[in-house]
């Protein structure tokens, strides 16, 4: 089976056209693909399916194995992909997800190149029980959560999928690792959360890194950025417009006065090969 290898910021993802073929173990199979020792390498390995309510299906395995309702950057490559391998032919879409209906916009230069992608990212889901976070509380929103010796700051939403914001003053390598890790684990998180690290630099602009869930530390998260945003604007902390600084550029996101989150930023083409169906048993 031919695939892409593709990334949103340094999130990276192989992309396959699965329409016509049965994958009898995607989840083994997106381990032995995502490794970046024995396989293709990536954050996650995504796939278009037939759609019986929107123009084409995006399911998406982490590197782990374990399924993701959404996720922001690889929807961006998905929809530059299935555009450019002919699948869909129109410049905005709607994409069916675990996480509802999404709809991506292409946008193009003069010259007829994807400069990048626009996607409505819907509306952000702040009560507890929805995110989900096991409280009480209406909205878990600047809460003091025990980890190790240390107490931090959480606030959850989700946004397409579980989000946990904790502000801090420099972002460093290691926290994003061992206190992601640790909160991505949490009892108060019965599906298990991403984490994302937040440094506000001024009103309009905000530095992320995230701590996936099924993936780990990852270069960037389109719906972590997102939930970054809606989170900085709620408690105060930005407008509702920002960009967002991530290790390998920036991503646009605006919480409209309608509700609905939008993102934009870039997807590019690293390479294209074939899946070995010695090591990748994809039937058709």
């Amino acid at each position: 089976m031919d695939f892409k290898k593709m990334h949103g910021l340094g999130n990276d993802f192989v992309l396959i056209d699965a329409r016509d073929c049965h994958i009898p173990d995607i989840s083994n199979i997106s381990k032995a693909v995502c490794s970046r020792n024995t396989g293709v390498g990536a954050d996650g390995l995504i796939a278009a399916l037939r759609s019986g309510r929107a123009d084409i299906k995006m399911v998406i395995y982490n590197s782990d194995g374990s399924q993701a309702e959404m996720c922001g950057n690889g929807l961006r490559c998905f929809a530059k992909y299935v555009y450019q391998e002919g699948i869909v032919n129109k410049k905005t879409f709607s994409v069916d997800t675990l996480a509802g209906i999404m709809y991506p916009k292409l946008v193009f230069d003069t010259g007829g190149t994807i400069t990048g992608v626009i996607v409505d990212m819907g509306r952000p889901v702040f009560k507890a029980r929805q995110v989900p976070v096991d409280c009480s509380d209406g909205k878990f929103l600047d809460k003091k959560i025990k980890i190790g010796d240390g107490t931090y700051k959480v606030s959850a939403v989700r946004l397409g999928v579980p989000h946990s914001v904790v502000y801090v003053d420099d972002i460093k390598d290691s926290q994003v690792e061992d206190i992601g890790k640790a909160i991505e684990n949490h009892f108060l998180f019965p599906e298990k959360t991403n984490v994302n690290f937040v440094r506000i630099i001024d009103k309009e602009t905000i530095e992320v890194a995230t701590w996936e869930r099924g993936a780990g530390r990852t270069l960037a998260c389109g719906t972590g950025s997102c939930a970054a945003a809606v989170i900085s604007n709620a408690l105060g902390k930005t407008r509702r417009r920002v960009k967002v600084r991530l290790k390998l550029g920036e991503l646009l996101i605006a919480w409209k006065e309608d509700g609905r989150v939008s993102m934009e930023g870039p997807a590019v083409n690293v390479f294209s090969g074939r899946l070995c169906s010695e090591i990748y048993p994809l039937q058709s």
